[in-house]
Formats: structure tokens, C-alpha cells, sequence
């Protein structure tokens, strides 16, 4: 059987399991020897404070929490998952698994099978499908507001070209006034603001 060497081992590997919760500790340290068995040029780096497998770009990965321990894949979604290991949904991430025992850890050979198709796409260069671009956020301007943008046409040529999150501010800040002689007042500086070209937030844009 391969070993991992210790020049493609990761100190911080050590630490990270000799830090983690004694349950945790051999589900990691199986988790480890496994990735290593199944590509033994397999290389560790610490990504986002969790021990992560490299072989041409992410294979996966492995994490202790404080009471349960997970494992996972970068590419999950394109394994073919003949054992069915992940969730339904495949929308958990890479660590969606849970577990509490190193015994709930799936046998050896069905783990090393996974790695081993993990490894194979990024050799193949095979990526991870685009997510689809969610459609445009609409919103909601208050009638008064509308009507005042109206009679303005650079407030309402700069308040059109914002983006989502610009105009929303302007919104909110106008609809959460509790008052009526409030809400005018807003709606009066935010049509001032916006004929400058100014955001909501100018003043601090600077800062």
C-alpha cells in the first residue's frame, strides 16, 4: 500500500488534528491516510482554516467542528456517487457530511474509489458547470418617490443608472422614515443627493 511522504505532508495538517476533539482526531487521521493511498503525490494546504487535498486544483477536503467531523469533495457534483454518500440535494458543500465516530466513515475501498474519480477529473481538466445567473432583482419604488424622480431628470437619470444595492439604499432609508414630514424630507434630500450624482452612503465612501 502507498504512503504519503513527508515532503508532501503539511505541518499544519499536524496541528490542525492534534488540535481537534479526541473523537475527531482518527476520523482525520483516516481521512488522511486515505487521500494519500489513493494518489500518493497528493499535496495538503490549508484553505479557508481546513485541511484540503491538492492534485492540479482541489480534490477535496476534510474538517473538524466541535461536534462532528466531515469530509468532502470540490467537485462532488460530477462524481458518479455509486454508494450514494451524498445528499439528496448535493447543495451541502464540500463538508455537508456529519459524523460523530470514525466507525460511521465509509470502508476503506469506497472511499479510495471516490478520491481516485476525484483525482481523475482534474486531470482531465474537467471543471465544475457555471451557476446560472440568477434573474435581475426588482424593486420596489415608492409612488411619491417615483413621482418626485419625475419632475427631476438627473436625479432620475443617476438614480436609473445605480446599481440594485444604490437605489435600495436610497429606498429603504425613505420607507423606514416614521413619519410623514420625514419621509418628505427624505425623499427632498435624496432627490438633492441624486442631482449631484451622489449614492446614499457618499459620505463615507471616502473614509
Amino acid at each position: 500500500m502507498a504512503r504519503k511522504t513527508r515532503s508532501n505532508c503539511s505541518p499544519e495538517f499536524d496541528v490542525y488534528i492534534e488540535n481537534a476533539a479526541p473523537f475527531a482526531q482518527p476520523i482525520l487521521k483516516r481521512l488522511r491516510r486515505l487521500f494519500h493511498t489513493a494518489c500518493p503525490g497528493i499535496k495538503e494546504e490549508l484553505k479557508w482554516g481546513h485541511p484540503t487535498f491538492v492534485q492540479k486544483g482541489i480534490v477535496g477536503g476534510m474538517a473538524a467542528f466541535k461536534e462532528h467531523a466531515s469530509f468532502g469533495f470540490w467537485k462532488e457534483k460530477l462524481l458518479s456517487d455509486p454508494y450514494n454518500l451524498f445528499s439528496k440535494d448535493r447543495e451541502a458543500g464540500m463538508f455537508g457530511s456529519k459524523l460523530a465516530d470514525v466507525s460511521e466513515l465509509p470502508p476503506d475501498d469506497v472511499l479510495i474509489s471516490y478520491i481516485c474519480e476525484a483525482v481523475a477529473l482534474n486531470e482531465s481538466g474537467k471543471k465544475l458547470p457555471k451557476p446560472k445567473k440568477s434573474a435581475p432583482k426588482e424593486l420596489v419604488v415608492p409612488p411619491d418617490l417615483r413621482a418626485a424622480l419625475k419632475k427631476n431628470k438627473k436625479a432620475a437619470a443617476t438614480f436609473d443608472g445605480f446599481s440594485y444595492s444604490h437605489k435600495k439604499e436610497y429606498v429603504e432609508w425613505i420607507t423606514e422614515a416614521k413619519q410623514e414630514a420625514t419621509r418628505e424630507r427624505r425623499i427632498a434630500t435624496t432627490i438633492e443627493w441624486l442631482s449631484e450624482g451622489k449614492s446614499r452612503n457618499w459620505k463615507y465612501q471616502n473614509c
